[in-house]
């Protein structure tokens, strides 16, 4: 039995029945009859359908904000939009896929060479509970438009989340089988990774998780695509705006209470400017409201469940046992914890060396440009950072710097389904969204014509 449980009060909110191995046949079953059929639709009939799962988020986006913030606690308007921003996803791939895996042709001695895009199969998607529709749709949408049926294993505490989302796809004509939620635990993701139908494994979750499932995949020669953990660079340099690089830190670190892989985490700013950022930023920081996610009058809700409040208590303190400053902030009541500015943040402490999923943000401070380009490269992760400065050039030769997926100057970082988004090191492997995301996995075929 899987129990979703409402962070801020720690009431249940639902209690949903594993399936059986048998009932997992079944699911694979289902999806090998739908991909003989599906893979054959028209591109013009794959976008009717999405499109409808468009329309159908947006009239329902209430109801659906609502189960989000039940099962995982962030705040109303932050599922409001994570709802809207799935809708965009499904307008975008249902409009662009045709475009974007159209065949390549391809210079040869031959009359006619192309390289074709074509589904292999059905792939497993394991998604986590920090982004619950947004995570899904933007592996579901591309999948799908592609012509591969989709297999989704979510977290357990947004299982109603994940059953929704099948409802979404079939009341917008996709047929059964196409997109199949699993209420499943671990025991049985090899099961499925085995099958024949299966072609790929997407994963969004831990280091150690992906570790797993890429064992897992590599032992049965399945493709997988992982998007683990980050410890995020955000470089503030000597010319930034330090107002509103220190408003936009704040931001990007404490959205979603902290529970963004992509999320700013290590904040590194040069010497000369570190004390101007410092009082900005604790004047952000200490105006947000940590509470109840329904009232519109919070800021940052509670951490999707207890234990990983527990486990950022215990790297907060680990940091302040090794020289870190507590400059605001600090305190935990069950899964509610206040945003918090660490300053004196160096290497060898978990606010430095871990990824801290929650509202705990760390500045560190760097002597030069140079130094700070080698604090942000001195993790193990590479999924995301961002760079401020006045001097655009000067940002685009540091962000060329980053060892990082993506690096973005005197913005936030953010995933656009326009861009490919994925990391380097420990951040994981492969590409979601964008054309490249699309096509990871497509079999690409040469049909040469002599």
């Amino acid at each position: 039995m899987f129990r979703s449980i409402h962070p801020y009060d720690q009431s249940v909110v639902g209690e949903f029945a594993l399936m059986t191995a048998r009932d997992v046949e079944t699911k694979l079953a289902n999806a090998s009859h739908a991909f003989a059929s599906w893979k054959r639709t028209t591109f013009a009939h794959r976008a009717e359908c999405m499109l409808r799962v468009a329309a159908l988020l947006r009239q329902n986006k209430d109801a659906y904000a609502r189960v989000i913030t039940l099962e995982m606690g962030k705040v109303l308007s932050e599922s409001y939009e994570e709802v809207e921003k799935s809708a965009g996803a499904c307008e975008y791939f249902a409009l662009q896929a045709e475009r974007l895996l159209a065949d390549q042709p391809m210079l040869t001695e031959a009359r006619r060479t192309v390289v074709a895009y074509q589904p292999t199969g059905a792939i497993l998607a394991i998604m986590p509970w920090n982004f619950p529709f947004w995570q899904v749709i933007r592996f579901a949408a591309p999948a799908l438009m592609a012509g591969n049926v989709a297999l989704l294993k979510h977290a357990p505490n947004v299982t109603q989340c994940s059953l929704l989302l099948e409802n979404i796809f079939q009341q917008a004509g996709f047929p059964d089988g196409v997109f199949q939620s699993l209420v499943i635990d671990t025991d049985l993701v090899e099961t499925i990774i085995q099958a024949d139908i299966v072609h790929g494994v997407a994963l969004t979750g831990s280091e150690r998780a992906g570790s797993s499932v890429a064992a897992l995949a590599g032992k049965h020669i399945k493709k997988s695509v992982l998007e683990l953990g980050g410890s995020d660079p955000f470089i503030v340099l000597a010319d930034a705006d330090v107002e509103k690089a220190a408003a936009v830190a704040v931001q990007s670190r404490m959205r979603n209470a902290g529970q963004s892989c992509i999320s700013g985490k290590r904040i590194i700013v040069v010497k000369e400017i570190s004390e101007a950022f410092i009082a900005k930023f604790t004047d952000v920081v200490e105006a947000l409201v940590q509470g109840d996610p329904f009232d519109a009058a919070t800021t940052t809700g509670p951490l999707a469940r207890i234990d990983l409040a527990v486990a950022l208590e215990k790297q907060l303190t680990a940091s302040i046992n090794r020289g870190a400053v507590l400059q605001t902030g600090g305190g935990r009541a069950g899964s509610n914890f206040k945003p918090t500015l660490l300053t004196g943040i160096k290497p060898g402490m978990p606010a430095f060396d871990e990824e801290t999923f929650g509202p705990v943000a760390g500045v560190i401070t760097a002597g030069s440009e140079q130094e700070a380009i080698d604090l942000a490269n001195a993790t193990r992760y590479g999924l995301g950072a961002s760079v401020w400065t006045r001097d655009i050039e000067r940002g685009e030769r540091v962000a060329r710097e980053i060892e990082s997926g993506s690096v973005f100057v005197n913005s936030i970082m953010r995933s656009d389904v326009r861009l490919p988004f994925g990391g380097t090191k420990k951040s994981g492997y492969g590409r979601e969204m964008s054309e490249l995301g699309l096509k990871e996995f497509m079999n690409a075929k040469v049909i040469s014509v002599m």
